[in-house]
């Protein structure tokens, strides 16, 4: 599935391209988008494809298409401090997403089947939060993830305000996924060909409506012998932030406060490059064309690149044919910035412990 829009070069340009296909249609989406760059998720040899609208999968590792991945974080409706439960979390890609914006008050628990791929993510994870410059112009809700069937779940879980599936869900289970949800929680998965949007607007009343014709994987379910019990899924408890990790949120939130233009919603300066353009002369050459059954002589005009003359430049003259010959083509290299609230907590006057605490250990 995918495909909806055009390729892009690189992550941004894959964002503009959501954009203007009305994929993605809100500041904190487009920002999440922008600060997870996909090819991370992608496996060394396959990052050229990364950039493409189109599902990818390598073994039990998958990544649907970019347009899917919009169109369910529009349809979640996240805000901060809403927790978030992922079935089928996979990658992490989308729930490190959905971290941004939730923010350090909210839960955000993903069940994924397979054991490599629980493992995979938590690396992918890790990386983010060590090296990435987003993790530092965020507040953010860490993704736990367990391994385990999401369709079973331990009956006596909490409930959840936000829910997306990423696997095509039977009729049969539908409810089993319904009953996850807070009353006006909104749930979002893939059902009978259409990604659907559910609200839970009471005890036992929902509301539907279908967002976008989808084709899913179905759930895998758990093979049983006879008189075999199921494997039954505890999901992660909601645990209450300790006063040291609070402290270190609201001296970050400070900062970086002090700091508007290292926010979340700027973007990185994107600059014209420069090249040089290829000066031309006409002239005129003898050709023949036919006429009929005739060899008619015409004159035309072709081009072609003018070579330098031999004579010797001074270095003045040298600079102004460069200028002269220059010219924007519209290509783009990005500007790297400053990460400044990485610089602020480094000038703290702070033991080098406390100020590595501040910073989650992160070497860059």
């Amino acid at each position: 599935m995918g495909g909806a829009v055009s390729a892009g070069e690189d992550n941004d340009d894959l964002i503009d391209n959501l954009k203007e296909a009305q994929y993605i249609r809100t500041d904190k989406v487009e920002q999440a988008f922008r600060a997870i760059d996909r090819g991370d998720y992608y496996l060394d040899g396959y990052r050229d494809s990364a950039y493409k609208d189109l599902a990818w999968k390598h073994g039990n590792i998958h990544l649907s298409a970019p347009c899917i991945y919009s169109e369910v974080m529009e349809a979640l409706k996240l805000q901060p401090g809403l927790s978030f439960l992922n079935l089928g979390s996979g990658t992490g890609y989308l729930s490190t997403m959905v971290g941004l914006i939730i923010g350090p008050f909210g839960v955000n628990h993903g069940v994924e089947l397979h054991k490599d791929v629980v493992e995979y993510a938590r690396e992918k994870l890790d990386d983010f939060i060590k090296n990435s410059d987003s993790f530092d112009k965020f507040e953010f809700c860490e993704p736990v993830f367990v391994v385990g069937n999401c369709l079973e779940i331990a009956t006596d879980s909490h409930l959840y305000d936000r829910i997306y599936c990423g696997a095509g869900v039977q009729k049969d289970h539908e409810n089993y996924m319904k009953v996850l949800l807070k009353i006006g929680g909104i749930l979002v998965m893939p059902i009978d060909d259409q990604l659907t949007q559910i609200t839970r607007t009471g005890q036992s009343s929902w509301d539907s409506k279908n967002i976008l014709a989808v084709s899913f994987a179905p759930l895998v379910q758990q093979g049983r012998g006879d008189g075999e019990k199921p494997d039954t899924v505890q999901l992660p408890p909601v645990t209450v932030r300790s006063l040291q990790d609070l402290s270190r949120i609201y001296i970050r939130r400070t900062l970086r406060s002090l700091a508007p233009d290292d926010g979340p919603g700027k973007t990185t300066q994107r600059v014209p490059q420069k090249r040089k353009r290829r000066r031309c002369r006409r002239r005129r050459i003898n050709t023949y064309v036919f006429v009929g059954n005739q060899l008619i002589p015409q004159m035309v005009e072709s081009e072609e690149e003018e070579q330098p003359p031999p004579q010797q430049h001074n270095d003045e003259e040298h600079k102004e044919l460069e200028e002269e010959e220059e010219r924007d083509i519209g290509d783009i290299e990005i500007i790297k910035q400053v990460n400044v609230l990485r610089d602020q907590i480094m000038a703290l006057p702070l033991p080098e412990s406390l100020k590595a605490y501040l910073l989650y250990f992160r070497e860059k």
